[in-house]
């Protein structure tokens, strides 16, 4: 036997031992812990949802499940430090419309393609946002609303933070009711909230959970919602579709997601766990309290969603010539 025989014999010993050991490594997954990157601060609600998701894996699976915050550009930065990771299972992240829809409609080159970078696991949130306005204002419909923005364009200001869930849902009602207002950019809610409840804005789209305690306590007045159907902790504000903007929704939501090339067991192991976590009665009761509605479970639903989402998003940004900042 020549050496490049020998070379090439030895190269199968390996690969035959090599592939045994894979195999054991991935069906006994996880035998460490995991790493949870949330591409945002904490306290947001994609942390919220994060941390939700790793305690239910850690109780679940048995290894603890850590959350690592990685702020910045409306979750790039974290996303892309995820996708970095060694595809083994052990480095997940919180995928959702900032980061995975939104951030492609305003990067024409973005650095992570969200359909074909990822292996979607299971999604994990989806929640309205309220358009609200201050009690200041005239305004107790949305048609009260509309009537006088098309009267008096560019008369009424609101407040966004940029390429968040409530901006892209002012911008597709603008688009869809046919009206211009004035934006004005905050560099996240908790500064734009405090200048609605004083007044210095008039109104804005924000997620349902944020919204609730001041319209309860009368800070803020509720005249839509962005979802197809009512939510439950506003029973008495119509969506935006039912007021006349068929097929209006514009939502807000998490993931959980892992980089390409995870091994598929290790995916379908993460897939059956999620899957079991959203269906106990412990997590729904939690997560219908806050008025978020848990979506339909599993890898290809939520392979689709995203998909979905990014051509959705895409779509509007165009539209309204919005550009990244």
């Amino acid at each position: 036997m020549n050496r490049r025989q020998l070379t090439g014999l030895a190269a199968l010993v390996v690969l035959a031992l090599a592939n045994p050991l894979a195999a054991l490594a991935q069906s006994d997954y996880p035998n460490k812990p995991v790493k949870l990157i949330v591409p945002f601060p904490p306290g947001g609600t994609s942390d919220i949802m994060g941390r939700l998701a790793a305690d239910e894996l850690t109780r679940l699976l048995k290894q603890p499940v850590v959350v690592e915050n990685i702020g910045g550009a409306g979750g790039v930065i974290g996303t892309e430090r995820a996708l970095k990771a060694t595809p083994d299972g052990y480095t997940l992240v919180m995928t959702g419309v900032g980061q995975n829809a939104v951030a492609h409609g305003l990067d024409p080159l973005p650095k992570y393609n969200s359909n074909t970078d990822f292996a979607h696991i299971s999604q994990i949130h989806s929640g309205p946002n309220v358009l609200v306005v201050h009690p200041g204002t005239p305004f107790k419909t949305l048609k009260e609303l509309v009537d006088y923005a098309k009267a008096n364009p560019g008369k009424i200001d609101y407040g966004y933070t940029p390429a968040a869930s409530g901006h892209m849902a002012m911008e597709q009602f603008k688009q869809t009711a046919g009206i211009f207002m004035l934006g004005i950019p905050y560099r996240g809610g908790g500064p734009m909230m405090t200048d609605m409840l004083g007044g210095t804005i008039k109104l804005m789209f924000i997620n349902q959970d944020v919204a609730l305690q001041h319209v309860k306590a009368g800070k803020l007045r509720a005249l839509a919602v962005s979802s197809a159907q009512r939510n439950p902790l506003y029973p008495d504000v119509p969506t935006v579709a039912e007021l006349g903007y068929k097929g209006f929704e514009a939502l807000s939501w998490s993931g959980l997601s892992a980089p390409k090339g995870t091994p598929q067991p290790v995916v379908d192991k993460l897939e059956a766990a999620m899957v079991q976590a959203m269906q106990s009665a412990a997590v729904r009761q939690r997560m219908e309290s806050q008025g978020f509605v848990v979506p339909v479970q599993g890898a290809k639903p939520y392979a689709e969603f995203v998909k979905s989402e990014e051509a959705r998003w895409t779509r509007v940004i165009k539209t309204a010539g919005i550009k990244s900042q």
